[in-house]
């Protein structure tokens, strides 16, 4: 089944529930429309206050019934003859094993922990532009850990150089810290449209990988 769709609905995202609804992945639109069609997975939606399960057919059904009530932060993508929203939450219906509890150290979750803001400076930059940065440095013992490292722009990377924040004259933005869950998925929980997102993300016990 082919789908046609505006470009910022193929570009949002699903978060996927395992079997005991534990949020276990985050996938692109057209791998979630693959696993409905091939019912291996259901829609959990969210309807006054509670969550209703639908199969690929039944949720057809239900957004040609909500196709002319749109909503700005729906996303509805088109087939040969009918319309159909993107569900915000799926769920396996054979898939039992239990989400990561480790958040990835890696330079793309070190930018989005500090929202690509220089820690130094305060000003927000374009990764492009952007360094990382040992606060207590290498040189003097420091580890490379969340906890020692920050974004910083190249003048105040420059201008620290081989010293501590206090031997620069310079002051942190935010204490660096190790994040809980992925912090672009935290980034994603702000967004309206990943409302229903938040209810099964609510403890630190979960933590999703983006792909």
């Amino acid at each position: 089944m082919s789908f046609a769709a505006s470009s910022d609905a193929l570009s949002a995202s699903v978060l996927v529930l395992n079997r005991m609804y534990m949020a276990v992945h985050v996938i692109n639109v057209r791998r979630a429309f693959s696993l409905l069609c091939r019912d291996l997975a259901e829609v959990i939606h969210l309807e006054s206050g509670q969550y209703a399960n639908y199969d690929f057919g039944s949720w057809r059904e239900v957004s040609e019934l909500r196709a002319h009530f749109k909503e700005p932060h729906e996303d509805w993508i088109r087939a040969v003859n009918f319309e159909i929203q993107v569900p915000r939450v799926i769920r396996l219906l054979a898939y039992d094993r239990l989400p990561k509890q480790t958040v990835r150290f890696n330079r793309r979750n070190i930018f989005a922990r500090d929202n690509n803001r220089c820690q130094y400076c305060g000003k927000r930059f374009p990764t492009s532009e952007l360094s990382l940065d040992h606060v207590m440095p290498r040189s003097r013992g420091g580890d490379t850990t969340w906890e020692n490292i920050v974004c910083s722009c190249v003048a105040c990377n420059v201008r620290k150089g081989g010293r501590t924040p206090t031997e620069a004259h310079m002051h942190l933005v935010r204490q660096p810290y190790k994040p809980k869950r992925s912090p672009l998925l935290s980034i994603k929980l702000g967004n309206p449209k990943y409302e229903s997102w938040k209810s099964f993300l609510d403890s630190a016990y979960w933590s999703v990988d983006l792909k």
